[in-house]
């Protein structure tokens, strides 16, 4: 039996679904014909929300780098410093766990110049240079210590995704004396 029509869907009901499809199937499943099967339209209802398959991935990259941006910024309220770092980039890590395919989203973004795009992502960067304040960076020195960061937690996120880490060590354990060495070797460098 097939999902009953609902009749003036939202973007965000759209763009929940779409993510269940990425999470549960992988983004390659996330086309106009699955999503509209899932919430039980036909697929020519979705352009009324987004330009094609384009405009969905787009809408979806940004929906995801929201949610990202909300678990980083929830993670790092109340703390500071190495703690607050360490808080946020294990949210980041876990986002990236619970959502493979909406955090898969984030990177495939379409274009990346698109302001839509670069505002979420800003945003991002902002509360990353925000939560390292304690570290005194400034202008570019702050912005290559948070690409750092988000290389390292990518890497690791990326790496635990694809079966990376074998070995039974405890992953966040890991993830922290990663951080941990990262944060340290900024300090001595300065």
């Amino acid at each position: 039996m097939s999902p009953r029509p609902k009749v003036g869907l939202e973007l965000s009901a759209i763009l929940d679904a779409a993510g269940e499809i990425a999470d549960q199937q992988g983004m390659s499943e996330v086309t106009l014909a699955t999503l509209a099967k899932k919430l039980g339209i036909r697929p020519p209802s979705l352009y009324n929300h987004f330009d094609g398959l384009p405009g969905l991935r787009k809408k979806l990259a940004i929906h995801g780098i929201n949610q990202l941006y909300e678990e980083m910024a929830n993670a790092s309220i109340g703390v500071a410093g190495m703690e607050a770092v360490l808080s946020m980039s294990k949210a980041y890590v876990n986002y990236a766990r619970k959502h493979p395919g909406i955090y898969e989203a984030t990177l495939l973004a379409p274009n990346p110049e698109d302001e839509e795009v670069q505002q979420a992502g800003g945003r991002i960067v902002d509360l990353s240079v925000r939560v390292l304040q304690s570290y005194h960076l400034e202008g570019e020195q702050a912005l290559h210590t948070v690409r750092g960061l988000r290389s390292i937690l990518h890497g690791f996120s990326a790496l635990e995704q694809k079966g990376g880490f074998k070995m039974k060590l405890n992953l966040d354990e890991s993830l922290t004396i990663i951080i941990q060495a990262f944060l340290n070797g900024m300090e001595s460098s300065r």
